[in-house]
């Protein structure tokens, strides 16, 4: 039988307490979280209450074989906000992180929320519209749904792991392509082009097509554009007049948009490498 001394473990108590109050004044500021961090977690947020008013406004009504199209219209554009606004709060962290400080955790942080936001919300979206829609196939809208998912996770995945040149991205960024997601299925086309349209946008984000990141100006166009974007989908909620027909040009631009960059993109790569053969032909001239 072990035999402890109270006054020998009292002791020891008494030393575990102050190494545990020396290690928490000793916690660099580093490690707590920063204020780009909390914009990250309301990323993250707003991801995850994107999932819950699909569920609650589209789904549940359709299962329970309710007639209330206006709510389920009301949910969907809830939902679409809030990944608009996931959006908003990813372009901020960043900003912010640059002007002030970001923690360790910060780009892991961005990353999971991005994953919730831009990969589980809109492939879900995907799900729910093959579940829903009149003229879609469930079974093959969960394919589309789950290519959709796995299209962020490797991109994600890449983009920890890859270094790219100061200003660009490999692939259509995560944002991007979770609006332009959206956008194909509130165009409501019919069922093939929907699903051809989806698969495109989830290979571009896995693609190695270079896409400028939005800093500068162009950060200013993308909120501005992203705000407008929420401005069409409550129009079209609240079923003001001429609010489909607004809403359905918006989602029309962001695939245009989608589809335009690349080959801009491509373009450019083109014109680099003729440039280049040039100055080396030059270069052999004696």
């Amino acid at each position: 039988m072990t035999v402890i001394d109270p006054d020998t473990q009292a002791g020891w108590v008494a030393e575990a307490e102050a190494d545990a109050e020396d290690d928490a004044e000793e916690m660099p500021l580093s490690l707590r979280l920063s204020i780009a961090d909390t914009l990250t977690l309301g990323n993250a947020t707003c991801g995850f209450m994107a999932v819950y008013f699909t569920t609650t406004g589209i789904l549940i009504p359709h299962l329970t074989s309710s007639q209330e199209s206006g709510m389920a219209r009301h949910s969907a554009a809830t939902a679409v906000i809030l990944m608009l606004l996931a959006a908003i709060f990813d372009l901020c962290d960043g900003l912010v992180a640059r002007k002030l400080r970001s923690s360790p955790m910060g780009a892991e942080l961005d990353n999971l929320s991005d994953l919730i936001s831009f990969g589980l919300a809109p492939a879900y979206f995907v799900l729910v519209y093959g579940m829903v829609a009149d003229d879609a196939h469930q079974k093959v809208s969960a394919v589309a749904a789950i290519v959709v998912l796995l299209a962020v996770v490797l991109r994600l995945a890449r983009f920890s792991c890859v270094t790219m040149k100061d200003g660009m991205f490999q692939g259509m960024p995560s944002p991007f392509g979770a609006l332009t997601i959206v956008s194909i299925v509130l165009l409501e086309l019919p069922f093939i082009p929907t699903l051809l349209a989806i698969i495109g946008t989830a290979w571009l984000m896995v693609s190695r097509v270079e896409y400028p990141k939005p800093r500068g100006v162009l950060a200013v166009a993308m909120l501005g554009w992203i705000v407008s974007a929420m401005g069409l989908l409550a129009a079209w909620a609240f079923d003001a007049p001429g609010g489909h027909l607004l809403l359905q040009t918006g989602c029309a631009l962001q695939v245009v948009l989608g589809a335009v960059i690349p080959l801009f993109a491509t373009a450019r790569r083109v014109n680099t490498f003729r440039d280049n053969r040039r100055e080396a032909r030059a270069a052999q001239l004696p």
